[in-house]
């Protein structure tokens, strides 16, 4: 999987497209490769905005001063205006888009708890019967990571250390496919080499989770 770390990332959209879904004064929304989009979204699209150009308000002395650019997005967003293109810096928006993301994604590791399931409920399963063998899903993500296809969209920085992001997979059952495999290698070594895993101490619900993963 890639990491979109929004502390490093400048998201660049073409003017014209942002000026043009501004105009119709409905909701739009940008994604992580700067792309200028309206509903309905695809629903794995991965967003650094969405939400609508709200009007200025008008005064009985004056016209309204029309908005800028950075004025409709927010002031939780960095924007540099170059020619036919805006530069944008997200970073500052991430408790926004945290809340605007996790519909659409496959785990969550936002909170200081880290990942307690997956979206997807094959997954979720795999990782349900390798918890038995106490296999964590903070390896298992480290393994969906590794190997995966997919983003992670993240705030992280190294001192002091800061870690916050959503994980997408593009392919869940490719994704499934090396969860099980991950699982079912870290089951197959507790019940070789673990006494309390030994196929004779297997609990009912270790058991299960053994035939589960077709190692007995």
């Amino acid at each position: 999987m890639k990491q979109f770390n929004l502390l490093k990332e400048i998201i660049v959209i073409l003017r014209s497209d942002l000026l043009k879904a501004i105009n119709t004064n409905q909701e739009f929304a940008i994604n992580i490769k700067g792309e200028v989009l309206i509903p309905p979204y695809n629903d794995k699209e991965i967003f650094i905005f969405k939400g609508k150009a709200t009007a200025p308000k008008a005064s009985a002395l004056s016209m309204p001063k029309p908005q800028t650019i950075a004025e409709i997005l927010g002031k939780n967003y960095k924007v540099v205006e170059d020619e036919g293109r805006i530069l944008v810096k997200a970073a500052g928006n991430w408790q926004e888009l945290i809340a605007i993301n996790t519909p659409n994604s496959d785990y969550d590791d936002t909170t200081a708890d880290g990942v307690a399931e997956f979206a997807d409920k094959g997954m979720e399963q795999v990782g349900w019967y390798g918890d038995e063998f106490n296999v964590n899903y903070r390896e298992m993500v480290e393994a969906l990571e590794a190997k995966a296809e997919g983003t992670v969209l993240c705030i992280e920085q190294e001192e002091p250390y800061q870690f916050s992001g959503l994980g997408f997979l593009y392919n869940s059952e490719e994704a499934k496919a090396i969860l099980f495999d991950f699982c079912q290698a870290k089951a197959k070594d507790k019940i070789e080499n673990d006494p309390d895993f030994a196929v004779d101490n297997l609990t009912d619900d270790e058991e299960e989770a053994a035939r589960f993963f077709k190692l007995i």
